[in-house]
């Protein structure tokens, strides 16, 4: 019997279904409200954006900047790290997926019940959804800040040049829209480990999921270093006009979105 006549032989219970939408719609819903937290209570995520267009403004100022090279140079280190993970632990899946025989054997062992409504090759499809989603995330953020390290390298050196600051912004704009890339590769990795847990029932899925939405939220709107960040936070520039360090002004874009 091929896996795809596995998979439709084990039809979804009712539970199941439930729990697969729990989880799907903790994932996006936990990315949505973190991307567009109320305006009372921004994520962390939100407040680092404050941080990243001021190190850019001072950026345009600094000498040397080896420094912000570095600190770019270890970005793209992590998330390289993180891509490199996922596309390991997708082909560690991949293995899994094709090997259903072993898989069931081993789940004896565990006292599992290999039987179940749901095939092991399905419940195994939905972590690799989120491992592969994570991996094209980090990917794409590793892609858009070696974008920024252009923009960085294109900023003139004179700090009053009517360039320098616009650049510097769009080099921030770049610089944020792959953190949330990033960010975003992270949820899917925090998901694909709870939704491990629909190796051992619905029951459990459900509270894998529950248990990251949970880990999700509070990192973003609870923790302490959401504190730390909050306690010195720069004033957000305006989109229309940006003043740099030295009194110069300079076109700046507006924010890319979510």
């Amino acid at each position: 019997m091929t896996m795809l006549d596995q998979l439709a032989s084990h039809p979804l219970a009712l539970r199941d279904l439930i729990a697969l939408v729990m989880l799907f719609a903790a994932w996006l819903g936990i990315g949505w409200f973190t991307e567009r937290p109320p305006q009372g209570r921004p994520s962390v995520s939100v407040l680092m954006t404050r941080y990243r267009r001021e190190w850019m403004r001072y950026f345009v100022t600094r000498e040397p900047r080896i420094f912000d090279g570095n600190i770019l140079a270890s970005l793209r280190e992590g998330t390289a790290f993180f891509a490199s993970a996922c596309m390991i632990a997708t082909g560690g899946l991949l293995a899994l997926i094709g090997n259903g025989e072993r898989l069931r054997s081993i789940a004896s062992g565990l006292e599992l019940d290999p039987a179940a409504d749901t095939g092991w090759e399905l419940r195994l499809l939905v972590p690799m959804f989120f491992v592969a989603n994570a991996f094209l995330k980090f990917v794409w953020a590793h892609r858009l800040f070696g974008y920024c390290a252009v923009m960085m390298a294109a900023v003139p050196n004179k700090a009053d040049h009517p360039d320098a600051m616009a650049r510097a912004m769009q080099a921030a704009d770049l610089n944020i829209t792959a953190a949330r890339s990033f960010n975003a590769g992270l949820r899917s990795v925090y998901f694909a480990l709870g939704s491990l847990g629909w190796l051992t029932g619905a029951w459990t899925l459900m509270l894998g999921t529950g248990i990251v939405l949970w880990v999700t939220w509070r990192r973003e709107f609870a923790s302490t270093s959401r504190q730390v960040i909050l306690r010195s936070l720069p004033a957000p520039i305006l989109p229309d006009r940006v003043s740099g360090p030295g009194g110069s002004t300079g076109s700046a874009p507006p924010p890319p979105p979510p």
